[in-house]
């Protein structure tokens, strides 16, 4: 009997021919089964990491780094943890996971405005006008992405906000962008029929095609590229990642079954299928510039403490906190001072940043800010050591360099290097 498949024949075309044959078909299926469950798992196993972005910045004074017994020190106690440090008592659930996370307390960046912070934060350079950096997912994307010859969707994928952009590494590199239900906006393609795709998509490539051959530049090919990512997200299967609503519902009530929950299973899937970078923006932000205590304590830090402890703990069940780096950060942290209107203002002088997993070691405080939490009294870092942090993690080399539209070396996280502390 000839057992080969031809050439090109679908996992559906084969399946209908299993179907005819009986118990064998139903071993078949399982084998197939089985096939695809160790993909998943070889692909979750793969280095990635998970950043989640408090865009505004977080008063990091009051949750990670508190200041009991200071004038600055507001209204929270801290508790004691899994680990060799405290954080904030409106924090209980991951203080139970301390043990997997550090928080680096003596970030300075100097970079109080929020696109110029949010800008440093993400791509380790301040603002230059001679260049646009690439956001440190891009570059993940540029190392890692490539490799991985099994993913069909996007290697960025920016989850409830757009972030930062690929610099001069070229939009094959963005961030893909889908909302907190993992919709892709203008991508609905539920009411066309797969012909019909097909002839726009022949059409489009044929257009594209014509620019790229009229020799302007690399955006034809950069738009072409992308748009087939996009259109391989629309009817792969891997585009079942983003559907956080197919979890039992025990895993979502571990993440606090919120919709910020919802972002972080996604964002592990995403990591399951082999997407090496994964942005989650936090709903609401954090600019809280009055009312301080009340926004974090009855509405915040509830979902921020679901969440991430639940993220920690799915990682380790499947055994990928291993394999997945996590950051939780925004752009600075906010003043000592305690304003007028009960809030706190801007401050990039000393403040915190979470991290763990991916080897990393986890129970820590690394660096320290004196006991009004005004200036640092420890070695401080930069986001560029954050990210060669993360980059030791992911195992991209640390003297890597890139090179700019304009010929410049650009060094790897711009030469930062790796917190001791953490990888030691």
């Amino acid at each position: 009997m000839n057992t080969s498949i031809p050439a090109g024949m679908s996992r559906r075309h084969f399946m209908n021919h299993m179907a005819l044959g009986g118990a064998t078909a139903l071993g078949a299926t399982q084998f197939l089964s089985s096939l695809e469950a160790n993909a998943a798992q070889v692909a979750g196993a793969q280095k990635a990491c998970i950043l989640v972005w408090l865009g505004g910045g977080a008063p990091t004074i009051d949750m990670w780094d508190l200041k009991p017994g200071s004038k600055n020190g507001g209204e929270f106690k801290p508790i004691s943890t899994k680990g060799d440090l405290q954080i904030c008592e409106h924090l209980p659930k991951i203080a139970m996971e301390m043990d997997n996370l550090s928080v680096v307390r003596s970030l300075s960046t100097r970079e109080a405005d929020h696109m110029r912070g949010s800008y440093y934060m993400h791509t380790a350079y301040v603002p230059n006008p001679t260049v646009v950096h690439p956001t440190f997912g891009s570059v993940v994307s540029y190392e890692l992405g490539a490799k991985r010859k099994d993913l069909e969707i996007p290697s960025f994928v920016s989850i409830g906000g757009g972030g930062m952009g690929p610099g001069f590494l070229g939009m094959s590199h963005a961030p893909f962008v889908v909302d907190s239900r993992g919709q892709i906006q203008n991508a609905n393609t539920n009411d066309m029929n797969k012909d019909r795709l097909r002839q726009r998509l022949d059409m489009l490539s044929t257009i594209e095609d014509g620019f790229i051959k009229s020799n302007r530049g690399d955006v034809g090919q950069a738009h072409k590229d992308v748009y087939k990512k996009a259109v391989n997200l629309m009817t792969s299967e891997q585009m079942r990642a983003f559907r956080a609503e197919e979890e039992p519902a025990p895993v979502r009530e571990m993440y606090g079954n919120t919709p910020f929950g919802n972002t972080l299973i996604m964002a592990r899937r995403l990591v399951q299928t082999g997407v090496p970078f994964i942005e989650v923006q936090f709903p609401g932000g954090w600019d809280l510039h009055q009312n301080v205590f009340t926004t974090l304590r009855d509405q915040r830090l509830p979902l921020l403490d679901s969440g991430i402890s639940g993220l920690v703990r799915d990682l380790k069940q499947r055994g990928m906190f291993e394999h997945t780096t996590i950051v939780v950060m925004g752009e600075f942290g906010r003043t000592p001072r305690i304003n007028q209107n009960v809030g706190r203002d801007h401050w990039a002088t000393s403040w915190s940043a979470l991290i763990g997993g991916g080897g990393l070691q986890g129970g820590r405080a690394i660096g320290e800010t004196d006991a009004d939490g005004l200036r640092i009294v420890s070695e401080s870092y930069l986001p560029g050591d954050l990210w060669a942090t993360v980059s030791h993690a992911l195992r991209i080399p640390l003297n890597t360099v890139h090179t700019s539209k304009r010929g410049r070396p650009m060094k790897l996280a711009n030469g930062g290097q790796p917190i001791q502390g953490l990888i030691g």
